[in-house]
């Protein structure tokens, strides 16, 4: 009997590997772990980037100067917002083809309101922002309440809100913005001065290590594996240089523009939302299963609108943005490749089309990638048929790595 007490139980699993001194796994083994489940991450898009401007800086060694690089950050500002907007929906599993076309309205309304009626510039962004808004809102009562799958709403959105917007410019067609108010010189001519620059990386940086430290304490005290005290220190030490390196190279011209600093803090506000908050949590469960997500008692209605909304709304400040970057407001605002480049952006950063995965950082690589083709060809002086070309091919290289690597974390759950 003693025996059989003694002996070891051989149908047990082995206890997993000793952690680290914090309790967890090295960051390291957990990135491999996610690598083998199918989760790239932003991998693809980096890896992108790299291949791109590589190609273009030998085909002219004009695409890596500070100048054009300058240029190239603050051109992919407007449709890097509008793209954000289009994670939200692709989050949830839903599409707004009609982004395009809002962020125009949003851009004549501010002009007419702005120029034509005198109104003060803060009253006409509010008043483009609050109707983007209504228009979010109504999409999401369309869905909601009777069922028409958003890509009709919003392609019928698209074909109205055009109209509408052809409308309130009327004959003149175009409407010019003062080159002296505070919106044109904002996405035109205000840049950081140096200091402040390199004081915004600084506290990125130390941003990005103290929430991680704290994230970390906390999953040490829930008893769940956590990052590394060596990791945390070392990837805020790798963005404290890579940004300084940015930041220093683009000071050889005319620095970082207020705009792009802009949208990096809308991103990293949406990035908190989305990871940090109940709300950003529900996004994603709406996205991943509506049915799970309603049996665990989230209001999947609510989540719905929220996301049409937000859309919407960031249309209208990137349609805002473009205008004023401009210094106009006309019948081709928000037009041309305006509404799909901000769809490719986000989808080609990563969001997935069948929801439940994604970043806000998908919005910013996204949008890089497409602007950094759209520069590299006009430096070579060749015609944009070629810019649709390769972006579209870029997209459904997107498209299908993603695919890929949903049937390999199907296959890596089964397993």
């Amino acid at each position: 009997m003693s025996e059989l007490a003694t002996k070891p139980d051989l149908t047990k699993k082995a206890p997993p590997a000793p952690a680290g001194p914090d309790g967890g796994r090295s960051g390291l083994t957990a990135i491999s772990d996610r690598l083998r489940g199918g989760d790239l991450g932003i991998l693809p898009v980096i890896a992108g980037l790299v291949v791109i401007w590589t190609v273009m800086q030998i085909l002219n060694p004009i695409f890596l100067s500070s100048a054009n690089l300058t240029n190239l950050a603050m051109e992919s500002v407007p449709v890097g917002i509008i793209a954000l907007g289009i994670v939200c929906v692709l989050l949830v599993g839903q599409i707004d083809l009609s982004v395009g076309s809002v962020s125009g309205l949003s851009a004549a309304v501010l002009a007419v309101l702005f120029v034509d009626r005198g109104l003060p510039a803060w009253v006409a962004v509010l008043a483009a922002v609050l109707l983007a808004c209504l228009i979010g809102w109504f999409y999401a009562q369309v869905y909601n309440r009777l069922g028409v799958p958003s890509f009709v709403i919003t392609l019928a959105g698209l074909l109205g809100f055009l109209g509408v917007q052809l409308w309130i410019l009327g004959s003149k067609g175009s409407i010019n913005l003062p080159f002296d108010s505070g919106l044109v010189t904002f996405a035109q001519l205000d840049f950081l001065p140096p200091w402040l620059a390199y004081t915004l990386v600084a506290l990125g940086a130390a941003a990005l290590y103290a929430t991680g430290h704290t994230r970390a304490a906390e999953r040490r005290r829930a008893g769940l594996p956590a990052t590394s005290e060596r990791m945390l220190v070392g990837r805020s030490l790798a963005l404290l240089a890579g940004l300084g390196i940015a930041v220093w190279y683009l000071n050889r011209d005319r620095g970082v523009g207020w705009m792009f600093v802009f949208f990096l803090a809308l991103v990293l506000v949406l990035h908190y939302v989305l990871s940090r908050t109940k709300f950003g949590k529900s996004m994603y469960a709406v996205g991943g299963n509506v049915e799970a997500a309603r049996r665990a008692g989230i209001n999947v209605k609510a989540v719905f609108t929220a996301a049409f909304v937000l859309c919407s709304t960031l249309a209208a400040v990137g349609g805002i943005l473009a205008a004023s970057r401009l210094a106009a407001a006309n019948q081709s605002s928000g037009g041309g490749d305006v509404n799909l480049n901000a769809i490719a952006a986000a989808v080609i950063g990563g969001t997935s089309l069948f929801g439940g995965r994604g970043s806000a950082f998908a919005a910013l690589l996204g949008v890089l990638v497409i602007q950094s083709i759209s520069s590299g060809l006009t430096l070579l002086n060749l015609d944009s048929a070629y810019r649709f070309m390769v972006t579209g091919g870029v997209l459904l290289l997107a498209v299908a790595l993603d695919s890929v690597a949903r049937r390999s974390r199907v296959a890596h759950g089964r397993a």
